[in-house]
């Protein structure tokens, strides 16, 4: 079956713009794989890439997946960036055995990890930042090159099944 996920993101940004801060175009999203039949696995989605990959598990290690990230677009607003994303990816059902457990069409804990890019303008040295489901709240970045603050985030993604 083709499920359909959406992947909302809203960060504060500093109030200054000139680190170029940008969504890099990988997302990671755990779900319940059955090419190797084992839940809550993180799955890596590139921008264009016809294909997902698992992470597996440590015996079969990661693998590709049918899954493909549909949409990817970002709006700023009011000191704000958002970022939309559809992820279509396939689900049959099974069991994990290791786990004893059934699959779900999204995992029982779904969690999400977004990345951002920016370029320091003191240093002329690229970064990267993440913000993901699972941690406390509310959380900053910042330039690691001058100290600037870059982003907060006070509230986790929001992920929702769509078909």
């Amino acid at each position: 079956m083709l499920r359909s996920v959406e992947v909302t993101t809203v960060l504060a940004l500093a109030a200054s713009p000139s680190h170029n801060l940008h969504w890099r175009d990988t997302l990671e999203l755990s779900l319940d794989c059955f090419v190797c039949q084992r839940l809550g696995r993180t799955t890596i989605f590139r921008l264009g890439a016809e294909r997902a990959v698992c992470s597996g598990d440590r015996e079969s290690g990661e693998h590709y997946t049918a899954g493909r990230l549909a949409s990817f677009d970002h709006t700023i607003r009011e000191a704000q960036t958002i970022l939309r994303a559809v992820v279509d990816y396939w689900w049959a059902p099974f069991h994990d055995e290791k786990r004893d457990q059934p699959a779900a069409a999204l995992t029982r804990t779904p969690w999400v990890r977004h990345h951002l890019g920016y370029l320091c303008p003191d240093q002329q040295e690229s970064g990267e930042l993440t913000t993901q489901t699972n941690i406390v709240r509310p959380h900053s970045g910042s330039c690691p090159y001058c100290s600037a603050p870059l982003i907060e985030s006070h509230e986790a993604p929001w992920i929702r099944l769509l078909t």
